[in-house]
């Protein structure tokens, strides 16, 4: 079905993604168009638009019938052929031309013997057919995050708030329908069926149709897997697992607090959270969610951290590539993250993350990219941290008042759950608390309430 008006408007105003690309006007090499469309057809499909210029503004354009002819010369350079349909929409009384790319059903598609792929707002250029071809169709499998998942139900499934705030980061008019997103992004497939990878981002519980599509967050005594201390697993959309696997490490690495003047608090994590943020956001991104046997672990040790998900490197990339280029077993899920603002440049973040542990003065991370990829943060040494028994009562101390001042009727038990330390270590502090008059207890232990006093 053919864009119209509104639908042009909606795609200019989102920016250009996994599925829109625009051009203000056709180049003077006019298979750069053909290689765009080459790597959308090897993707989810997509729209390439001209007229529409670097700001996202609609320009309009005029394309002579010579010109036109060799746009399409171009595009049916792509081996095997490829229907692509190519008109023009008028909107403010300026022509956009449009040329639909569908996903296609033989991939990997060539183009004078190169592949193209989508990653994010790019097209990259792959020159090995063998590599691709592994890629692509590994047992005949295509992108994971691409499959049907017929039985999840928009109204029933979906979660709906964090649609919503979707809608809001992404910077989508109120105006625009739910569904009209939906189909503009190419959440669904020919057959109105959710895709996998929308389901994964957007579902309520992802895990009732992919059981192993969660994060598992272990925390273990001294060095080696004998003793574990805590074990929990996240479910839910993609987005709420990260926050989820990102609060917990908070709640048990050390953090220290630095105060400049009359602004907030400075965190200051004992292994950087932009790190951690980088890790954690490429291992839901580009794990293999094929992989039925496997769930991304992040595992707690006493001198490291560890955060594993399964899949190595993709054949499309050498050892000697890794840190600079990037190919996604999951260009949906990399697309949908783009648009949070949660990953920057393609094949960037490996960089963030040992520039972050650089300025901390911390080793390199250590990794593993056969079979499983993995990922390994030396913890600094307890000279380092200054991880001492009083630095220890006093953090959990601040969380005590933090969540007393958010909810005075809370309980020791409560307490002890939400910061994960015994009943008997909240009991012990809460009693210095009191001894420093800044805390006080209004009414009976049943039935009262805190009173902070200083916080």
């Amino acid at each position: 079905m053919a864009l119209n008006e509104s639908d042009i408007e909606s795609i200019v105003q989102s920016g250009e993604a996994y599925h829109a690309e625009f051009k203000i006007r056709v180049p003077n090499k006019v298979k750069e168009l053909a290689e765009e469309v080459c790597a959308f057809a090897n993707a989810a499909g997509g729209f390439l638009l001209l007229g529409i210029d670097n700001e996202n503004r609609i320009q309009g354009i005029e394309i002579s019938n010579s010109k036109r002819s060799a746009i399409q010369d171009a595009i049916q350079h792509i081996s095997p052929n490829l229907y692509c349909p190519f008109y023009f929409v008028e909107v403010d009384s300026k022509k956009v031309g449009v040329i639909e790319v569908p996903s296609g059903l033989q991939k990997p598609y060539t183009l004078s013997g190169a592949i193209y792929i989508r990653q994010g707002t790019n097209s990259q250029k792959i020159t090995s057919v063998e590599q691709m071809r592994d890629f692509f169709q590994q047992s005949g499998r295509i992108y994971f995050d691409e499959g049907d998942c017929p039985n999840f139900s928009f109204e029933k499934d979906l979660n709906k708030a964090f649609f919503e705030e979707f809608r809001l980061v992404a910077k989508f008019s109120p105006s625009i329908p739910d569904l009209q997103i939906i189909r503009n992004l190419k959440l669904i497939n020919e057959n109105e069926s959710f895709k996998n990878g929308s389901v994964l981002f957007f579902g309520k519980h992802p895990e009732t149709f992919f059981n192993t599509a969660v994060i598992r967050c272990v925390a273990f005594e001294g060095t080696d897997k004998v003793q574990i201390r805590d074990d929990k697993t996240w479910g839910g959309s993609l987005m709420l697992q990260y926050r989820d696997a990102l609060q917990w490490l908070k709640n048990k690495l050390d953090i220290r607090y630095i105060i400049e003047g009359s602004g907030p608090r400075k965190e200051v994590w004992e292994i950087p959270e932009t790190a951690l943020k980088e890790a954690i956001i490429n291992a839901l991104s580009h794990r293999d969610y094929y992989e039925k046997g496997a769930r991304t672990m992040i595992e707690l040790f006493d001198d490291r951290l560890e955060i594993t998900n399964p899949g190595g490197l993709v054949s499309a990339i050498s050892p000697e590539e890794f840190g600079t280029k990037s190919v996604s077993r999951n260009p949906l899920l990399f697309g949908l993250f783009q648009r949070m603002y949660m990953v920057e440049q393609i094949g960037s973040g490996i960089n963030r993350i040992k520039s972050a542990l650089n300025k901390a003065k911390l080793p390199e991370p250590e990794f593993k990219t056969k079979g499983m990829f993995n990922i390994v943060f030396r913890r600094p040494s307890k000279d380092i941290s200054q991880k001492t028994s009083v630095k220890t009562s006093v953090k959990t101390s601040v969380k005590i008042m933090e969540y007393i001042q958010d909810n005075p009727n809370i309980t020791i038990p409560e307490l002890a759950d939400k910061i994960n330390k015994t009943t008997r270590t909240i009991e012990m502090a809460i009693s210095k608390l009191k001894n420093e008059g800044r805390l006080k207890r209004i009414g009976p232990d049943k039935g009262g309430y805190w009173q902070v006093i200083k916080p």
